[in-house]
């Protein structure tokens, strides 16, 4: 594997320029496939070796010059290069071959992970807060990015060895619920709520906000039915319960569809108690001050900045958003004593989490350094055929439709066990992959022509191809599996798709430090169009068993690695041809 390559080319670097091999691992990188020529594996950035000296561009290129003339080609580096500010390695090539092939099968789905690149990673708690969607209310499709992106950030933590707690922090608390327990004594239908729950609240919700926004009277009395469950009323709080659970049984279901799960079902319910005990402490040092209205504020900035003003309690005594969020920060410290905690909302929460960190380090908390909100855009122009989407079920039912439709003019359809399912997989994959292409932070625009497109970048292509590469290893694997001869495998394809494959652990590493999953959409993609070129060429069916067997160990890894970044990615993959 990659790293074992890198230690060898630093070892020889080491003895040459008297520093660890430890100090020069970080220094060597992969180089990306360039399909003009055959390239060097490896390149030792100059800049990166000497960041802390104050030489010039041309001084640093003459650096790499000297130091190339002392290095010496060996068993594992057959050829040694310089290119602009770097020096270049290239493999042996049947040790290449033989290498990472025989890695990518003996490490399975850690192939990459074991990289020395990740040597060293102390093992930590993170706890990952994602999809937070709201009680009583249908899943909206806004809470869609928020899932996805935290569920890839919690696969990724947890194959690098973290210990990782998902928690889905329900907005099952607010002023909101003064208005559907109103809403719901005037306009409810116990017939109707059990037979379809959400879709009935929200009908509820959309009516009694209409008739609050003209009748002062509905409004006070939505405002007297949260104080109602603030007060801890026993029928205020029947009502609410029955509304919470009927959403979480619907959640869940919902999640399954997916493939997303949660250790812990908190919400903001859990910390009404708390949060005046949090309110208390505020004041005990001194930060709270009271409104002329009678809310309570702190005033982050210490000299006034109005700018700079957190509410945190409302003037009738009831708490607000951010104060449940510092109760239920404290009460996750002392749950889980976690190293990081991460939430994964959208940037429009950017200055609450601030805020709330901030409150967090003036309440003396220091771990308030160890929380870290990830933001995310907005995305743009979803619409199902029936108009602009609220709910991510008509999201998913038009998903499974639409593929069904597609996949019904491909003859080996029929072939498939339950299309449906299949169907669904593949649709979510074309969503995931088009959401995770770009920065996270970016809005996007969304297209269904684009994301339902079988050629190009999109996660139906990324799907095709690993059917296709199921399909060669159940029609031509029995009996090829044994061994194989890396002569067979020097074709500038072959070489191609195996320097490809030596880059996996870096681009893990990138993600892994930015939390970005298009580092590894890119680099599943390029592997994907690799694979087609090479399937065009590369033919099993019409070769010698000896090649056969060589190619089918090398189309092998390629769906093995490919299998490995989707699940990262939250995608299924598929396995029977489509």
């Amino acid at each position: 594997m990659a790293c074992g390559f890198r230690r060898s080319i630093a070892c020889q670097l080491s003895r040459v320029l008297d520093l660890p091999p430890e100090n020069l691992i970080k220094s060597i990188s992969a180089v990306p496939i360039s399909r003009k020529e055959e390239i060097a594996d490896f390149q030792l950035s100059m800049e990166s070796l000497l960041e802390n000296s104050d030489r010039s561009k041309p001084d640093i290129q003459v650096q790499a010059t000297r130091l190339a003339e002392k290095l010496k080609c060996d068993t594992v580096v057959s050829e040694i290069s310089t290119g602009q500010g770097t020096i270049n390695f290239k493999i042996n090539r049947e040790l290449l071959t033989k290498t990472v092939l025989n890695q990518v099968i003996e490490d399975g789905s850690k192939y990459g992970l074991k990289s020395e690149l990740f040597s060293g990673l102390p093992q930590k708690k993170i706890v990952v807060e994602f999809s937070s969607p709201n009680i009583a209310k249908k899943f909206h499709v806004g809470h869609l990015r928020s899932t996805i992106i935290g569920n890839f950030i919690a696969n990724l933590k947890e194959a690098l060895g973290h210990q990782v707690t998902r928690i889905n922090y329900l907005g099952d608390w607010g002023m909101q619920f003064g208005l559907l327990g109103t809403g719901f004594q005037l306009f409810g239908y116990e017939e109707k709520l059990q037979s379809n729950p959400l879709q009935h609240l929200f009908e509820v919700y959309v009516q009694v906000n209409k008739e609050a926004a003209d009748d002062k009277s509905v409004a006070k009395s939505a405002h007297e039915f949260f104080q109602q469950l603030e007060l801890g009323d026993m029928q205020a709080l029947g009502l609410w319960q029955k509304f919470r659970d009927l959403s979480v049984e619907e959640y869940i279901r919902i999640y399954k569809r997916i493939g997303v799960h949660f250790d812990e079902y908190s919400g903001e319910s859990f910390y009404r108690e708390k949060s005046q005990e949090v309110l208390k402490m505020l004041d005990s040092k001194g930060l709270l001050k009271k409104t002329i209205k009678g809310s309570a504020v702190v005033d982050l900035s210490g000299n006034g900045n109005p700018s700079a003003i957190c509410t945190v309690m409302r003037s009738d005594g009831t708490s607000l958003y951010a104060t449940r969020d510092l109760a239920a920060a404290i009460d996750r410290m002392d749950k889980y004593n976690f190293d990081t905690m991460i939430y994964v909302t959208d940037k429009g929460q950017k200055r609450h989490f601030q805020q709330v960190f901030q409150l967090l380090q003036i309440m003396g908390y220091d771990w308030a350094k160890r929380c870290q909100h990830v933001p995310f855009g907005v995305v743009q122009g979803m619409k199902t055929r029936r108009g602009d989407v609220t709910f991510l079920e008509d999201v998913l039912n038009e998903i499974q439709l639409r593929m069904l439709q597609n996949m019904a003019s491909v003859k080996t359809t029929k072939e498939l066990e339950n299309p449906q399912e299949t169907a669904e997989k593949v649709g979510l994959a074309a969503l995931i992959i088009q959401d995770f292409r770009g920065l996270l932070l970016s809005d996007y625009q969304f297209s269904w022509d684009r994301v339902f497109q079988s050629r190009g970048d999109t996660g139906v292509f990324l799907q095709y191809t690993h059917a296709r590469l199921h399909s060669l290893e159940e029609t031509f694997g029995c009996g090829y599996l044994d061994d194989f001869n890396t002569a067979y495998l020097q074709e500038p394809q072959s070489v191609s798709i195996l320097q490809h494959l030596l880059r996996f652990d870096e681009v893990l590493y990138r993600s892994s430090q930015d939390l970005q999953p298009r580092h590894i959409v890119s680099y599943l993609l390029t592997l994907s169009h690799l694979a087609a070129a090479a399937h065009k060429t590369l033919h099993i069916k019409s070769s010698p068993p000896e090649v056969a067997g060589a190619r089918l160990h090398l189309f092998r890894a390629v769906r093995s690695v490919l299998a490995n970044g989707m699940k990262l990615l939250g995608i299924t993959p598929v396995t029977l041809t489509m």
